[in-house]
């Protein structure tokens, strides 16, 4: 009877009562610890990087999605299957910081140099130099060295013979000035342009030993080329074009990778003080970016003379190139 007077007490009732709610609060409280728990575990604790990936640290926009993937162990480095191979001062450099931009093209920032002076090294090496990539994106490179290389063409139709080529190609004369500009700014004490330009200077004889001239004879090196590759699988980017309307061109760029026309007009602004365009947006960040110092330096004074002898010079292997490729490039209008 004792007993069961002690429950017919309203105010024993009432802290029995708080004690079952207390009881089940905490039962409740520690199954959803052990659930956050258990479901720690099972994740994984490595934090994907851009740098798995080959993007800069500070790639925060777009790659945000690829890093989410690369949990799931996605992502393989393979060889290049499009080549920028040339020319060297014709707008290689900016050509890839352009296509970069596209989501489905991943690309080596630095000139790996194997089909020229490094293919000793072998394939493997080649691969581990390029950044992962997922199915649908395609690998690139760029080293402008290979268009005037002899043995590049039948190095990389070894590699691939669906290898696609992207060319950028510029006024020869231009390009020769450009090219000995780069030289001038590393070796001030070199000979001037003019004196390096003749065998002989009074008879007007071209020194086609330098490389400054000879790597516009386009024609030439383009022969080399075709022994090994289809012209269609060869794309000739106008190097003027590519500062002029460089939205156009990225447009038959990515027609000939088989990419969607994603880099548009919205995507360039132009630089009145470097003088040609610039990313809106580079890859990997939401600022603006344009080439760095070394691009658009101002040229030196050339006798007038001197430049129509070279373009006299080159005009002949310009129409052939212009014959060859089925473009008129205007270098000579």
């Amino acid at each position: 009877m004792a007993f069961s007077s002690v429950f017919l007490d309203p105010l024993s009732r009432s802290i029995f009562k708080k004690f079952v709610v207390m009881l089940c609060s905490l039962l409740i409280s520690l199954y959803f610890l052990y659930c956050l728990t258990d479901r720690s575990i099972m994740s994984s604790p490595v934090k994907a990087t851009a740098e798995d990936f080959g993007q800069p640290e500070q790639d925060t926009g777009r790659n945000s999605g690829i890093s989410k993937i690369s949990l799931l162990g996605e992502g393989t480095r393979k060889l290049p299957q499009a080549l920028i191979i040339g020319v060297k001062k014709g707008g290689t450099r900016a050509l890839l910081e352009f296509i970069r931009v596209h989501p489905d093209i991943r690309a080596v920032g630095a000139e790996p140099h194997f089909f020229d002076r490094n293919y000793g090294n072998g394939l493997d090496w080649y691969r581990d130099l390029m950044p992962k990539t997922l199915e649908g994106q395609i690998t690139m490179e760029k080293t402008p060295s290979y268009f005037v290389t002899r043995e590049a063409p039948a190095r990389i139709s070894a590699m691939s013979r669906d290898t696609k080529l992207i060319v950028v190609v510029r006024d020869p004369v231009t390009r020769a000035i450009s090219d000995y500009t780069q030289t001038l700014s590393k070796k001030t004490d070199i000979p001037t342009f003019e004196s390096l330009t003749f065998k002989n200077r009074t008879t007007g004889l071209i020194d086609t030993s330098w490389s400054a001239i000879q790597i516009g004879i386009y024609a030439k090196h383009l022969e080399n080329w075709l022994q090994y590759f289809p012209m269609s699988q060869i794309l000739f980017v106008s190097g003027e074009r590519l500062i002029s309307d460089p939205a156009g061109e990225l447009g038959r760029v990515q027609d000939f990778l088989g990419l969607k026309r994603i880099i548009t007009d919205k995507h360039f602004y132009f630089n009145q003080t470097k003088g040609f365009p610039c990313l809106k947006k580079a890859e990997g960040s939401s600022k603006p970016h344009c080439l760095g110092k070394t691009k658009g330096r101002t040229h030196p004074n050339v006798n007038p003379e001197v430049v129509q002898r070279l373009r006299d010079f080159y005009r002949p292997f310009n129409m052939k190139f212009y014959q060859m490729t089925g473009h008129l490039f205007g270098w000579d209008d």
